[in-house]
């Protein structure tokens, strides 16, 4: 077992006082079988009032409606959970879906419904992803493996500060994109074998990293694969399973689950940057 504790903050500063419009946060951790929360707080540095729902996914979102224009919002969260997931997982798949291609019941492809829709099943991205079937039958783990690992020969990891997912076939094109732009990709390339997959978003941890590179925001995908579930694939470290990650949320896409969304009253010239830090550490008992 890991204890994990997260902070998160993100600031937006402005050349002047200006109204906020309600802003959307996603940033509580995701309680699952691997995963516990222990304790939770966000805290804003401009007065408002918070709401807490449920999104259609079963996701934690915190509404805030602020009450005074400023020049800088900080929106801080801090959260300390405890892991359980093994570094090198055995997943029970069904027999039934050992090898592929394989069908869903009638009941898994009625509920999967959008999250096995490929947006693309007759462009590059659906070629690219049937390349890595080597075989048919072929064994279901090791294909989705293969496309995992796959990813990193065909495109390189790069910080992207522009906000939004490229398309699956623009990261192919461009031969590079961020997490959330190599998780879509994998994404898709499961979509367009028949898989049901979904965007995950949350935090990394990476035991070995540098006290002044101790952790970041996250995005992975999963695919559901019948007895297993769920299955954690993160195709920008080449790693399968929940190990040293925290979900906070999952959905159909990234531009569904990102951590905080909002806006201002104003013009564009108003808005001077934006500044996220994450700091993710193992903490005694």
């Amino acid at each position: 077992m890991t204890k994990l504790q997260i902070n998160h903050r993100t600031t937006y500063r402005y050349s002047r006082a200006v109204g906020l419009l309600a802003h959307r946060l996603i940033l509580s951790p995701r309680t699952d079988k691997q995963l516990r929360t222990l304790c939770f707080s966000v805290d804003c540095s401009v007065s408002g009032s918070i709401g807490w729902a449920k999104d259609v996914f079963g996701n934690t979102i915190a509404t805030v409606a602020f009450s005074e224009p400023t020049s800088e919002l900080t929106i801080s969260s801090a959260a300390v959970v405890e892991q359980t997931a093994d570094r090198w997982p055995v997943f029970n798949i069904d027999i039934s879906a050992h090898a592929y291609p394989f069908t869903y019941s009638t009941d898994d492809k009625t509920d999967l419904g959008a999250f096995a829709a490929a947006t693309s099943p007759g462009n590059r991205v659906a070629d690219w992803a049937r390349a890595f079937v080597g075989s048919r039958p072929t064994d279901t783990l090791s294909l989705l493996k293969d496309i995992n690992a796959g990813i990193l020969t065909n495109v390189s990891y790069r910080i992207r500060d522009e906000e939004g997912t490229q398309s699956p076939q623009q990261t192919l094109e461009l031969a590079s994109g961020s997490c959330r732009d190599i998780a879509a990709l994998f994404i898709e390339a499961a979509r367009c074998l028949g898989f049901g997959a979904r965007a995950v978003s949350g935090y990394v941890y990476d035991p070995q990293a540098s006290v002044d590179d101790s952790g970041s925001t996250h995005a992975w995908a999963e695919v559901y694969l019948p007895g297993a579930g769920w299955i954690a694939f993160d195709p920008t470290h080449r790693r399968v399973g929940e190990a040293c990650l925290i979900p906070v949320a999952f959905a159909r896409s990234n531009g569904q689950i990102m951590p905080v969304t909002g806006g201002y009253t104003g013009t564009p010239e108003d808005f001077v940057g934006l500044d996220v830090s994450v700091k993710v550490v193992e903490i005694g008992e």
